[in-house]
C-alpha cells in the first residue's frame, strides 16, 4: 500500500475547491470518535485510478474529504505528520489516500451560546470565551451566532466583524428553559449560507434541553447528514451537585454524543475561569487538521450509510497518538 500510493499535496486554494466540491455529492459525510491505534484487522483492497508522477488533480465530486485532529496522551495538537502516516478505510476497505493537505483554510464557523436561566452565573465567562475563540479568527473567516433559551434565535447572520458579534452578543441575558436541540438546528441550517467548505459549530451551555421541538434522534439525524463538524464547551457543575433535573443531569451525555458524530469534540469545563483558554485551544486545533482526499471504491449511489476508519502509523519515536475523524457518510442516491 504505502508504496503504489502516491501523494499529493493542495494548495490552500484547491483545497477550497475540493471541500467545496467534494461534499456536494458526498453529502455530508458525518461523525466520530476518537479512533486510537489499532491493529491490521481489515481488508487490503485499494481499487481506483492511481495518479501518475506529474499529473494534475482532476476536481470531481467523487472526491471524500476527511478531516483529522490528531492529539498525544495529553490531548495536544500534534502537527508535522505526513501522508504516509495515515491510513482511510471505507467499510472496513482500504482506500487510496491521493490529497493529502494540513495547510490553514478559511472556515465559517457558527457560535451557539446557551442563554438559559441555569446560565445565569456562568453567561460572563460563556461571552467571554466565545469573543475568544472569534479572535482566533483568520481575515477569511466568517461567524454568525446564535443564542437560545426556550426558543433558538438568531443573534448574528455570517460576518467577519468581530466587533459586530461582540456587540450583538453583549447585551444577552440569561432566562427561560433550554432549546439546546433546536439551537444545533438553527445553527445547522444556518451554515448552508456559507461561503466556506470547511464549516464548524461551536456549542458553549450547561447542556441538556426541555424545551425543544425536534427531538435527539431528529438531531443526531440531521447532525450525521450534515458537512460540518460540532464542538462544545460543557460548562458543568461536579457531578455529586448535579441534582437539577434529569434533562440537566443527561447535558453532558448529549453534548459529547453529539460532537463525536461530526469528528469534533466535547470539552468539559467545571472552573469557568477556563473558558477562554479553552475556546481558544479548539480555535487552534480547527487550524491544525489534517484534510486526507479519496476516490470511494464503493461507486453504488444507493444512499446507505459508509462507515469511515482512520488509523495511523505512528512516526517512530512518538508516544501512542489517537485521531478524531469523521466515521461516516451518506452516499449519493440515485
Amino acid at each position: 500500500m504505502k508504496n503504489s500510493m502516491i501523494k499529493t499535496r493542495v494548495s490552500a486554494a484547491q483545497l477550497i475547491l475540493l471541500l467545496l466540491f467534494g461534499s456536494v455529492i458526498f453529502g455530508s459525510p458525518a461523525a466520530a470518535s476518537a479512533q486510537s491505534l489499532v491493529s491490521d484487522d481489515v481488508k487490503h483492497n485499494t481499487p481506483g485510478q492511481p495518479i501518475k508522477p506529474g499529473q494534475g488533480v482532476r476536481i470531481d465530486v467523487n472526491l471524500a474529504l476527511v478531516n483529522v485532529t490528531v492529539t498525544d496522551p495529553y490531548s495536544r495538537i500534534v502537527t508535522g505528520l505526513e501522508p504516509d502516516n495515515f491510513r482511510v478505510f471505507e467499510d472496513n476497505i482500504e482506500q487510496e489516500v491521493v490529497n493529502f493537505s494540513s495547510e490553514d483554510v478559511p472556515i465559517s464557523i457558527g457560535v451557539i451560546l446557551d442563554l438559559s436561566g441555569s446560565m445565569a452565573n456562568k453567561l460572563g465567562k460563556a461571552k467571554e470565551a466565545a469573543l475568544q475563540f472569534f479572535k482566533t479568527a483568520n481575515p477569511e473567516d466568517e461567524f454568525f451566532l446564535v443564542g437560545f433559551n426556550e426558543r433558538a434565535q438568531l443573534l448574528s447572520p455570517f460576518t467577519s466583524n468581530v466587533e459586530d458579534l461582540q456587540s450583538r452578543m453583549l447585551p444577552a441575558s440569561a432566562q427561560g428553559q433550554t432549546a439546546l436541540l433546536d439551537a444545533v438546528y438553527l445553527g445547522l441550517s444556518q451554515m448552508r449560507s456559507a461561503r466556506s467548505g470547511k464549516r464548524a459549530l461551536l456549542v458553549i451551555s450547561d447542556g441538556g434541553d426541555n424545551s425543544s421541538r425536534y427531538t435527539e434522534k431528529d438531531i443526531k439525524r440531521l447532525v450525521r447528514e450534515a458537512d460540518t463538524q460540532l464542538y462544545s464547551i460543557g460548562i458543568f457543575e461536579p457531578f455529586e451537585y448535579r441534582g437539577r433535573t434529569p434533562e440537566e443531569l443527561n447535558g453532558p451525555t448529549l453534548l459529547n454524543e453529539m460532537t463525536e458524530l461530526t469528528g469534533g469534540r466535547a470539552f468539559a469545563v467545571e472552573n469557568l475561569n477556563d473558558l477562554p483558554d479553552i475556546a481558544a485551544k479548539i480555535g487552534a486545533e480547527l487550524r491544525n487538521q489534517y484534510v486526507l482526499g479519496y476516490h470511494p471504491s464503493n461507486r453504488a449511489r444507493d444512499a446507505r450509510w459508509r462507515k469511515i476508519k482512520i488509523k495511523l502509523r505512528t512516526p517512530k519515536g512518538f508516544p501512542p497518538l489517537s485521531a478524531y475523524a469523521k466515521t461516516g457518510y451518506y452516499a449519493p442516491s440515485r
